[in-house]
């Protein structure tokens, strides 16, 4: 009985141990992440990218390589700081080399971040071409893994789809999207119509994405980010981030972001990783982009485009930001 009850024991703790391996009972896989901004115009792209800092060090998200998508000159070294400071300096980096938008920074915080923090890039066009950037990173992952995240003009992704086969991929532009990215999520547009600033710069860019792109889009509109304030409580912490000194140089520059400033870009950057559902439910259908930027929308329950719609409140969505926007670097 002696041996019985030992051979028991043993099968119970196999069990038990077995159990506790099975794929419901393993952490998830980060999502692997590109990032695409326009960093300049705005400073909520700074949150944006802070925010998937944090995700990253809390093993949610693994960024793969982060893009300009505005040829303005100190775009790519203002991402390159971010990077370097929140311990990711070999984070590779695009920008446009054909053509696209060029929009400085009026408020002059980037000329502040490459003053004051590390990086390598001194220029958006020492960065690498976006489009072979991004088919060498599509091409590297494993199939429907990566999830886009773009909070600026849509420039790279149209260049993307337009690209032929070369000595990266066999597969052309929209081959290789279709292959390899899980979804699309973008700060574009006003829902359920309007004139949106990333949509508008680059029309044609837009225009095209929005009718070609293969995989399933989820739109943060402006109406989103428009009702969610961040950033004092950012200002006023001990931090010495670049989020914080971009805030810091900024918000008082504006009467309107006196209560703080609209977190467009950080909206996506959260539906990117944790998916809508954490603070949103979604219209299903598809997005109109005209010529002229201006956008339509039409319903449609088998769409393979959503917009956002708030579930949780606004008030709630800016405590979660502004702590995310927060985070602090890991120490070495």
């Amino acid at each position: 009985m002696k041996t019985s009850k030992s051979w028991l024991t043993v099968s119970v703790c196999l069990i038990l141990f077995f159990s506790c391996q099975s794929p419901n009972h393993l952490p998830d896989a980060p999502v692997r992440i590109i990032f695409d901004s326009d960093m300049g115009p705005d400073y909520d792209d700074v949150g944006a990218l802070t925010i998937l800092h944090a995700f990253a060090d809390s093993g949610k998200a693994e960024i793969l390589a982060t893009m300009a998508s505005n040829q303005y000159a100190l775009v790519a070294p203002s991402l390159d700081v971010i990077n370097t400071y929140y311990g990711r300096p070999n984070i590779p980096i695009g920008s446009p080399k054909t053509h696209g938008v060029n929009i400085g920074c009026s408020q002059h915080w980037t000329d502040s971040l490459v003053a004051n923090f590390p990086h390598k890039i001194d220029s958006t066009s020492q960065a690498q071409d976006a489009v072979s950037l991004y088919r060498k990173v599509l091409a590297a992952q494993p199939d429907t893994s990566v999830v886009i995240v773009t909070v600026g003009f849509l420039t790279n992704l149209n260049d993307l789809l337009l690209s032929k086969s070369d000595t990266i991929s066999p597969l052309d532009g929209n081959s290789l999207v279709m292959k390899k990215v899980k979804r699309l999520v973008a700060m574009a547009g006003r829902f359920p119509e309007g004139s949106e600033f990333n949509v508008r710069e680059d029309s044609t860019s837009s225009k095209y994405v929005f009718e070609h792109w293969p995989t399933r889009i989820i739109l943060s509109g402006f109406e989103i980010g428009e009702k969610i304030l961040t950033g004092k409580k950012l200002i006023a912490s001990d931090l010495k981030s670049p989020a914080k000194m971009a805030f810091k140089i900024a918000i008082p520059l504006s009467e309107e972001d006196r209560n703080g400033r609209k977190s467009w870009d950080q909206t996506a950057v959260m539906t990117a990783v944790n998916g809508p559902s954490f603070a949103f439910s979604q219209v299903k259908g598809q997005m109109i982009a005209e010529p002229s930027g201006f956008n339509r929308w039409r319903n449609q329950e088998d769409g393979m485009h959503a917009y956002l719609v708030f579930k949780k409140s606004p008030e709630e969505l800016s405590q979660l930001i502004e702590g995310y926007m927060m985070h602090e670097r890991k120490s070495k």
